[in-house]
């Protein structure tokens, strides 16, 4: 049984926590993770969600809920090893912005990383496949509905802001 602490629209603790599928109360939210891992290619990890799951068949990035006593910065630490098994050190991580929607502040954060697709290990429970795209086909997978809603919120919401962070992961590779 899983709990999710609650927090303000601001981000401030509230000091309660609630059930994994229980209706978060009005004005009230839980922490949830999204982390775009970007090569120094320019290229962007996807990931598909097994069909069981909600949004099954989407592709998207690794990402979940934090749980009871973890900050955002801890649960996409772990969200990102258990689904894709990369880690990361929390100073790889930025976020990059949170946005407030039905119940949660969703924690947008980028790791800059090169990572073999031999390499990863797909927690089979929520990830069939993965696969390195460019940021154009990216917006054309999203614009055809072969991501999830919250990949196309990213693009809608800050897609030049990614564009830049992405150009800026290309150019450091030269820097090597």
């Amino acid at each position: 049984m899983e709990f999710f602490d609650l927090y303000t629209a601001t981000g401030k603790p509230l000091g309660r926590k609630i059930m994994r599928g229980a209706p978060v109360p009005r004005g009230e939210y839980h922490i949830v993770v999204q982390v775009m891992t970007i090569n120094h290619r320019g290229e962007i990890l996807l990931t598909q969600r097994v069909p069981e799951k909600t949004s099954g068949g989407k592709w998207e990035c690794s990402g979940g809920c934090a749980v009871a006593g973890e900050s955002g910065k801890e649960a996409a630490i772990r969200e990102l090893y258990e689904e894709t098994g990369i880690t990361a050190g929390e100073n790889e991580l930025s976020l990059e912005w949170t946005l407030t929607t039905d119940g949660m502040l969703r924690d947008f954060y980028v790791l800059i990383k090169d990572v073999p697709l031999s390499e990863l290990r797909l927690q089979d429970i929520e990830v069939c496949a993965a696969k390195w795209v460019s940021f154009e086909r990216l917006c054309e997978m999203s614009k055809n509905g072969q991501t999830t809603r919250t990949v196309t919120r990213w693009l809608e919401n800050r897609g030049s802001e990614l564009l830049y962070i992405i150009n800026k992961a290309k150019r450091n590779a030269w820097r090597r």
